[in-house]
């Protein structure tokens, strides 16, 4: 039975240009449509060769019944045109093959679905065919050939068919209509198609038959009622920038819609964030390296996949997979129980899996992005379900070009945020250590949290003598330019701090420093300023006085925490910030810190919020930090709990150190007179005191160094010289005195001279000397590491027995 419904609406196929072919390549029939989109009439066209004709379409002959693909034509004009081609195989009588060409503006859609193909003459009666037509009616090919409609299916609908057929032979338009069939061999419900009737013309315009061109509509409608759950499906992609869980909710999306089994394989790199893109079809002889990152089953546990989440996939070299890689074009391949691909037994595991879930059907598609290939999606369907088929693989790569764009977007946010973290580890001190002076504890809390980096800092710095410098600096603006300015800021600061500089000179300088940036960036009118401006509180403590030096470049005011929990803040000059240029002095501040206590340093995200203001802020800050007990840890957890609403609107940076006092017999000091005579002293003193210490491994080099640093400081110092020995995690000298010198420089001194080796000397015997400033002149201090203890010998083995003892 054959129902004809109504003209319906059918753009992609009214407008497909056709063109007939003969076994060598050579146009027998031309259509209107065909003279639209090339601008060529049948005069110019039947008779001429493809390769001469349509010179893009010629490699694409030797296709079967294909799936449509892109291809570029020219126009009678000259133009290039981008279209949709696909080539069907048509049967006629005795076995002879001819082939249709069917074209379409690339602007339209491609449709996956195989077409029927009928060719008939001027009396209707059938010339040529293809085999899809016979799965769209019913009709076999041996049957249908020679045979007018009304032979094969008589009835009245197939008169109005045929009338049909006769008005498109005279007709300049394509007409589409939608008809319904019979029971198509092999189904259990009828077929409604869609048809276009064409005609077919010769070289001089005259009629030579018709064609008509049929589609499945009812899988078109299936077609495009999954595409559309799987768009809805698709809206839940990209809800996420992790790379593992934007791989499974690609495979979630497609089980069980469209797969039973669906596997999503990430290049290695992608999952870390890390190397160079693999660009699509650059695989060459070795293969990129495949990690699972997605799985999803019809079945609980996925027990078709032989690799979990996570681990390194094998790829046989002549799999599908292998195909995808190389060529970066997705494939469709069944795999036949009787005769399995020989790829299926080049890996066990999978053999047993495809043989054990009856694995039939399978799907790879690449994915890809920026013309960089990401990973691979496998699509399977078991024993349970049809085959897949072209317009299943249509729906896949559409699927995975949707996958592909959120993929790409995590990718790069991996990227960059490694790049952050690995930029943070850079700046930021990892495991800060105050040495014997103070413990320490920090938080950092980022309020760019895409980046987890921002333009707060804080440092601590040993300093000779056991000191310690602590420091807290911040940086307007937030992310990566923020955190890198503040790099610099923080290299600066340490550079300064080696020069063993007082507080309000360290910012002195650093104000120089931050102001000379500035400068430079105005040379460059596009470049965003190095430093839009910056605070920093700068400290300096001493655990052998329990004094600490503070100064301020308009930064939050420190707090102290004594041993019974109570909380005050320091009152300190609050000097400009940093860069400003007002050219106003820094002042420091000298304290006595109590032992045991705590000192918090910290930036204005921690007590400004859009919630309370500073004096609010500050409160809420002393009361975590009040009471007595708690570890530098827990401190740093209460004091960090009292940001409102979770997330910081500004970076928040927590340095709390907690100091410690030298004890008696850590340190030994002498007041010497300038004379020549103080050199002797010096040196049985050091050495008397380094044998009570047990350290009579350094008294040679002590006393060369005391000898040294106390003749310096009584022929170019002045008034009494101090000298200072201070056992801690290394043994320190200090000469100390009253000149105008800063820092002694020594000198490569001549073989005639007879001087001028002595700082020599020193820096060969010691781990590392300076100098220092102090009120009233200076100190030129030098480090010596303890003698290592001796390995223990080896045990001596017994004497060889001679054979000939008696």
């Amino acid at each position: 039975m054959v129902t004809l419904d109504q003209p319906m609406s059918g753009a992609d196929l009214s407008d497909t240009a056709l063109v007939v072919l003969d076994d060598d390549g050579t146009v027998t029939a031309w259509t209107l449509a065909a003279r639209r989109l090339t601008g060529h009439a049948p005069g110019e066209a039947v008779g001429r060769t493809a390769a001469r004709l349509l010179p893009g379409v010629a490699d694409r002959l030797p296709a079967r019944d294909g799936r449509p693909g892109p291809a570029r034509i020219r126009h009678r004009d000259g133009r290039l045109l981008d279209v949709t081609l696909r080539v069907s195989r048509l049967r006629g009588p005795h076995g002879a093959v001819r082939r249709l060409v069917s074209l379409v503006d690339a602007a339209a859609p491609p449709d996956g679905e195989p077409v029927g193909v009928v060719v008939r003459d001027p009396d209707l009666r059938c010339a040529w065919v293809n085999d899809t037509a016979e799965h769209h009616d019913g009709v076999p090919a041996g049957e249908r050939l020679g045979q007018r409609v009304s032979d094969t299916r008589p009835g009245p609908e197939a008169d109005v068919l045929e009338a049909v057929m006769r008005q498109a032979l005279h007709s300049t338009t394509t007409e589409v209509h939608e008809y319904r069939t019979g029971l198509p061999i092999g189904t259990d419900r009828e077929h409604a198609c869609a048809v276009a009737f064409q005609c077919l013309q010769d070289a001089d315009g005259h009629a030579l038959g018709v064609c008509a061109i049929s589609v499945d509509v009812v899988r078109q409608r299936r077609a495009r009622e999954r595409l559309a759950v799987l768009d809805r499906a698709g809206t839940r992609l990209g809800s996420t920038l992790d790379v593992m869980q934007a791989s499974q909710e690609l495979a979630d999306a497609a089980v069980p819609l469209l797969a039973d089994y669906v596997a999503v394989d990430l290049e290695q790199s992608v999952s870390f964030g890390q190397g160079p893109p693999v660009r699509v079809g650059a695989a060459g002889s070795t293969l990129p390296g495949l990690r699972r990152a997605g799985l999803a089953s019809v079945h609980r546990g996925v027990p078709e996949s032989p690799w979990m989440r996570g681990e390194l996939v094998q790829v046989p070299p002549v799999s599908p997979l292998a195909g995808v890689l190389r060529a970066g074009r997705a494939r469709l391949e069944q795999i036949h129980d009787d005769a399995p691909e020989p790829w299926v037994g080049t890996v066990p595991a999978l053999a047993r899996r495809v043989r054990e879930h009856g694995m039939h059907s399978i799907m790879a598609v690449p994915i890809r992005a920026r013309r960089a290939l990401l990973g691979v999606a496998l699509f399977v369907r078991t024993h349970e379900s049809e085959p897949f088929d072209d317009t299943d693989l249509l729906l896949a790569e559409h699927l995975v070009g949707r996958a592909a764009q959120s993929l790409d977007n995590a990718r790069q946010y991996t990227r960059k945020h490694n790049a952050a973290l690995a930029l943070q580890r850079t700046l930021l001190p990892r495991r800060p250590e105050g040495g014997t002076a103070v413990d320490v504890a920090s938080r950092y809390l980022p309020a760019d949290v895409d980046h987890s980096v921002g333009g707060d800092w804080f440092d601590v710095i040993p300093l000779s003598g056991a000191r310690v410098a602590l420091v807290v600096g911040d940086v307007v603006g937030h992310g990566l330019h923020a955190a890198a300015t503040m790099g610099r800021l923080r290299t600066a600061v340490r550079t300064l701090a080696g020069l063993e500089l007082p507080p309000d000179d360290l910012l002195a300088h650093l104000d120089d420093t931050v102001q000379r940036l500035g400068e430079e960036d105005c040379d460059a009118p596009e470049q965003v300023p190095a430093v839009a401006g910056a605070t920093c509180l700068y400290a300096v403590y001493d655990p052998a006085t329990r004094r600490c030096a503070l100064a301020s470049a308009g930064h939050p005011p420190p707090a102290v925490v004594d041993p019974e929990g109570r909380v005050r803040y320091l009152d300190l000059p609050t000097g400009a910030p940093l860069g400003v240029g007002l050219g106003d002095p820094y002042e420091a501040v000298e304290v006595e810190l109590p032992e045991h206590g705590v000192l918090a340093l910290y930036t204005d995200g921690l007590i400004d919020t859009r919630a309370h203001d500073l004096d609010e802020g500050m409160r809420r800050l002393a009361t975590a930090l009040t009471g007595p007990g708690p570890s530098l840890e827990e401190l740093c957890d209460a004091a960090t709990r009292t940001l409102a609403g979770g997330e910081p609107c500004d970076d928040v940076t927590l340095l709390l150190a907690r100091t410690h006092a030298l004890g008696p017999d850590t340190e030994a000091s002498w007041t010497l007179d300038g004379d020549p005579r103080a050199v002797r002293t010096a040196r049985a003193l050091a050495a008397r005191r380094l044998t009570e210490w047990g350290l009579d491994g350094l008294v040679d080099a002590t006393e060369l160094i005391v000898s040294e640093l106390v003749t310096n400081a009584v022929r170019h110092g002045g008034g009494p010289v101090g000298l200072r020995l201070l056992r801690d995690k290394t043994l320190t000298v200090e000469v100390g005195d009253g000149g105008r010198t800063l820092t002694p420089h020594p000198r490569l001194a001549l073989t005639t001279d007879e001087g001028g080796r002595g700082l020599y000397l020193v820096a060969k015997l010691s781990r590392r000397w300076g100098a220092r400033p102090v009120p009233g002149g200076k100190v030129v201090w030098a480090e010596l590491d303890y003698p290592r203890p001796p390995r223990p010998s080896a045990r001596a083995l017994p004497a060889p027995v001679s054979l000939d003892a008696a």
